[in-house]
């Protein structure tokens, strides 16, 4: 039972949740004829008696306003005990004996709310019906006597209306037809506080004879005689069952409008407008395009209606008066192929509600690179960076600003090479490249892509200038990094650059000073010899003055503990 209540609270909210995506058809009644197979549950506290499954019939009837109803059911179930009492293993044998076991009917009718969910194309729909009301519950007498015993097994049975029942229903439902469609679906049904007969033949209601084990193992009547109740049990009767059948929907019918010359039928308005819904699309990809701006124009060239496209790049025109139009679309300054509506297309949707369907496809061969400009290391987006282009095969630059996210917008062609760097005050950027040739247009339209710009005044390090002990020659490992800065240097000509050296806390401080102050410059002087103007350059010895850890004078640390303290690092100084 708890497992169940779980199970519908959890649909319950499914369908709170996602019914506004769901298609909102009108108010409408809907019938439900079921067939199926019921598995009972007797909760009597009788051995011996199994209680078989059987026939269960129904019918539901619910109304519903888009996704929220409310409902009655009926049920009518037939199940069968089955007595179970041993009698081929007892010793002495039972020789001789007679049974009966009358069938039990059940019957319940209840009302309750209805939920429902629907598929955008309204041909699949999974419902969840809850039901409170009364049930009946008649038959079930079961007698087994034998030659040695008169009663081995016995139940009286039930006679019980107007039980408090509940019931929790899941369906299933495929429509084959706009109105009629096939469901499956399963149910849990309740009878609280269900009173068992009272023989008024026998004087008791139940009762059964115990089996004994003697020490030989053989099985034996208990000499004592049976074992008879004669109070009647209020006892729970429950039952689970699984189902199929037919749904019919009777939308509901606008009497006397006319408007269009014949009934409007399921729905009567003054202009008799339809639902135009537009899908946006990728030609090549088949990717759906969100943020795509449609129009709908008619002949004479007048916007009639205009909207954007949701996350799948669908937009809905609601209550558009039959005509012809165009549809056009457009994605980041880009045209997408036109589509026409016929006015004899409207016959159809006035008639029945459906909404006319149209495509539109962005046929343009050419990527969309979606960028994004964040500060490097963090998620924040840029706002207000000059973004630069330059197409590095087909010589030509374009430029953008990023919005308030940090992104941008690009198009760019299938084979070429392209270098990107931002530009903003205060912050600087390494060049960066994309090449398209590595994407297929026919898998994707759309390129994501995200470059950094660091904030001037920040430190970089370099790990791989690495000088001899007591040296401040600059080594071959330590060209690629100086390379590094020299094309930034060369990127960007309005920065300087502040080279600066550390050491550790190992030697006096005047020592570290000296050295740090020569490994800087030596830096600086390579950076001269590349090219980059000394004016734009600063050597700083920082010595041991600006320890990472705690490694000071006088404090025992590991090799790898000072290494972290010997380094070069690079600050960019924005001049503009």
């Amino acid at each position: 039972m708890k497992t169940l209540f779980k199970t519908l609270m959890l649909f319950v909210m499914f369908i709170s949740i996602t019914s506004i995506q769901a298609q909102q058809n009108k108010n409408y009644f809907q019938i439900s004829p079921r067939v199926g197979y019921d598995f009972p549950t007797f909760n009597n506290n009788t051995p011996y008696i199994d209680y078989k499954g059987g026939l269960e019939a129904g019918i539901s009837l619910d109304y519903y306003w888009k996704w929220f109803g409310i409902g009655a059911d009926f049920d009518y179930i037939k199940n069968k005990p089955e007595s179970t009492y041993p009698l081929a293993s007892i010793s002495p044998a039972i020789t001789t004996s007679n049974l009966t076991e009358a069938k039990i009917t059940r019957t319940f009718y209840g009302i309750g709310p209805s939920f429902k969910h629907e598929s955008t194309s309204g041909k699949f729909m999974a419902e969840l019906n809850t039901r409170a009301g009364f049930g009946s519950i008649k038959g079930g007498r079961t007698l087994l006597t034998g030659s040695t015993a008169n009663t081995l097994n016995f139940h009286a049975g039930y006679n019980s209306k107007n039980l408090f029942s509940l019931k929790g229903q899941m369906r299933f439902t495929y429509f084959f037809k706009e109105n009629l469609g096939v469901h499956f679906g399963a149910y849990y049904l309740r009878h609280f506080d269900a009173t068992e007969e009272l023989d008024s033949s026998l004087g008791y209601s139940a009762g059964y004879h115990p089996i004994n084990t003697d020490a030989s193992g053989n099985m034996t009547l208990d000499a004592n005689g049976p074992i008879l109740r004669s109070e009647p049990c209020d006892c729970d009767i429950s039952s689970v069952g699984v189902f199929a059948g037919l749904t019919i929907k009777l939308p509901k019918k606008a009497k006397g409008c006319s408007v269009c010359g014949e009934d409007h039928y399921p729905r009567c308005c003054s202009s008799c407008g339809c639902g135009i819904t537009v899908t946006a699309k990728d030609k090549f990809s088949k990717e759906v395009l969100p943020n795509t701006d449609v129009v709908l124009v008619d002949l004479a060239g007048n916007i009639t209606q205009s909207g954007t496209t949701n996350s799948y790049g669908v937009v809905v025109f609601n209550d558009v008066d039959p005509n012809d139009y165009v549809v056009k679309g457009k994605l980041y300054n880009v045209n997408l192929d036109e589509t026409t509506i016929a006015k004899k297309e409207f016959k159809n949707c006035l008639k029945d509600g459906s909404q006319i369907q149209k495509l539109i496809e962005y046929g343009d061969l050419n990527f969309i690179l979606k960028g994004t400009v964040v500060e490097c290391n963090t998620p924040n987006g840029i706002e207000g960076v000059n973004v630069i282009l330059s197409d590095k095969i087909n010589a030509g630059q374009k430029n953008t600003l990023s919005n308030a996210s940090g992104n941008f917008i690009f198009h760019l062609k299938q084979a070429s090479t392209y270098a990107l760097k931002g530009n903003k005050d205060g912050y600087f950027s390494n060049e960066v490249e994309v090449t398209t040739t590595q994407y297929d247009r026919n898998k994707s339209l759309f390129i994501d892509f995200e470059m950094c710009v660091d904030p001037c005044g920040k430190a970089i390090r370099l790990d791989n200038i690495i000088f001899n002990l007591d040296k401040w020659d600059i080594l071959p490992a330590a060209i690629p990094d100086l390379q590094k800065v020299v094309k930034l240097m060369q990127d960007n000509p309005e920065i300087s650059v502040e080279m600066s050296s550390h050491t550790d806390s190992r030697g006096s401080h005047e020592y570290n000073q000296n050295l740090s102050q020569k490994r800087a410059q030596s830096t600086v002087n390579y950076l001269v010899s590349e090219g980059i103007a000394l004016s734009r350059l600063i050597a700083r010895g920082a010595g041991e003055t600006e320890l990472l850890n705690k490694c000071a004078d006088n404090i025992e640390c590991s090799e790898d503990a000072h290494r972290i303290n010997r380094r070069t690092e690079f600050k960019v100084v924005c001049t503009q």
